[in-house]
């Protein structure tokens, strides 16, 4: 197998390579962070993650092993490295994961493929039996722009837009990097049914049923699938546009699988509400980048900053993990958006936002950092790694 000098190749919100050497470090780094939160270990735990690659799933498995040594299976989507095309980061992401937890004596299952079919809902079942038996924790963190209907064969495809108005509003150019007015037509009742199918609650259910129905759901069993709310700036492209009717919808089957889990195993489904984070999925919603940027600023200012994997720690040991009881808002929902959602926070984003523009943009916020922090998504700029280095593309998991 040949080793190559591998660069990013990057135009704006879409990278194309990515590196496993930063990879594997960012995996690290969070491993060392969960590390030092650990916590007494139960004699078994048990975790499945479905969208366990990248983002808030990949930190939740990290956190689950580093904090409670649980056994895990992740179920992701991603491109193996191949000669000289590298493969994806949450590729990457899964082999170095899988180092740790086979060097610490961990079961540690990795499913490849389209969770979203019931193949491999039947995989993933079939691997649970034969080496974990049950599972005590299911973290639900898929993000996908389309999702094929496995009974129908329908494919839906999601529409980021605004419900009932044109969308006006500002944002960042990520290609030429200004500030810039994006305007949004509203979405057709076509393009709103689609973006609930893809991001709603119709695949939450399916896994649900198929564990619940082949007894992998330990007794006690808690699934918890991850959703968004956000200020008020987004709230017409995000919380009241056709993400939100989807999380809506996602949040409606949750408490629908809460009640069904308790009658059946004493089990639960709790809604996590997750602070802003840089993904690849958010850097493609107009305003977002923009309010991150705003975000990260105040927050490390204000010292409550936090990434994906501070976000997971703290939602197994206040919340989910092994003896916690989860501290729920109004509607059941477990709220780790609650540093970010402070009216001092808030606030000041408020006071910046209309001041924003092309010129002073990277002065009002850290909109470096949050380019640093895309980068670092696909192992680029990341600290300690000599990129002139060939490296090994082809690596097995």
């Amino acid at each position: 197998m040949a080793e190559i000098v591998i660069k990013p190749r990057i135009r704006g919100f879409i990278c194309t390579t990515s590196h496993p050497d930063g990879c594997a470090a960012n995996v690290k780094e969070q491993l060392q962070i969960a590390w030092t939160a650990r916590n007494t270990k139960p004699d078994t735990y048990r975790v499945l993650v479905i969208g366990s690659s990248t983002g808030y799933g990949l930190a939740s498995r990290i956190a689950a092993a580093s904090l409670y040594d649980a056994d895990t299976i992740g179920v992701f989507y991603e491109r193996v490295g191949e000669g000289k095309k590298s493969g994806t980061p949450g590729y990457y992401n899964t082999a170095a994961f899988h180092a740790y937890a086979k060097d610490k004596g961990l079961t540690s299952i990795n499913i490849n493929g389209d969770a979203f079919s019931h193949e491999i809902k039947q995989q993933t079942i079939d691997q649970i039996k034969a080496h974990m038996e049950q599972v005590d924790l299911v973290i639900y963190s898929l993000a996908s722009p389309r999702r094929i209907d496995p009974d129908t064969g329908e494919e839906y495809r999601s529409d980021i837009r605004s419900i009932g108005d044109v969308y006006v509003g500002k944002t960042i150019d990520l290609n030429k990097e200004f500030i810039t007015e994006v305007t949004v037509e509203p979405a057709t009742e076509e393009g709103i049914r689609e973006t609930v199918a893809v991001m709603g609650g119709d695949d939450l259910n399916l896994w649900t049923d198929a564990l619940l129905n082949a007894g992998v759901l330990a007794e006690g069993a808690r699934v918890v699938p991850f959703s968004y709310i956000g200020p008020e700036v987004t709230y017409p492209i995000y919380r009241n546009g056709t993400i939100g009717r989807a999380k809506e919808h996602l949040e409606a089957t949750t408490a629908a699988i809460h009640l069904r889990l308790q009658s059946k195993i004493d089990g639960a489904a709790y809604i996590s509400v997750n602070k802003a984070v840089i993904t690849q999925a958010s850097a493609a919603i107009p305003v977002v980048p923009l309010y991150i940027s705003l975000l990260y600023k105040i927050m490390k200012e204000s010292n409550v900053h936090e990434a994906p994997i501070h976000q997971m720690v703290r939602l197994l040991t206040d919340h989910i993990g092994p003896g916690q009881t989860p501290a729920l808002d109004e509607k059941g929902r477990i709220r780790l958006d609650d540093r970010e959602m402070v009216d001092a926070i808030q606030n000041e984003i408020d006071r910046l936002w209309p001041m924003v523009n092309t010129d002073n943009f990277r002065s009002l916020s850290d909109y470096d950092a949050y380019k640093k922090g895309f980068r670092q998504l696909f192992g680029f700029e990341v600290d300690g790694i000599d990129y002139d280095k060939p490296v090994e593309l082809e690596t097995e998991v």
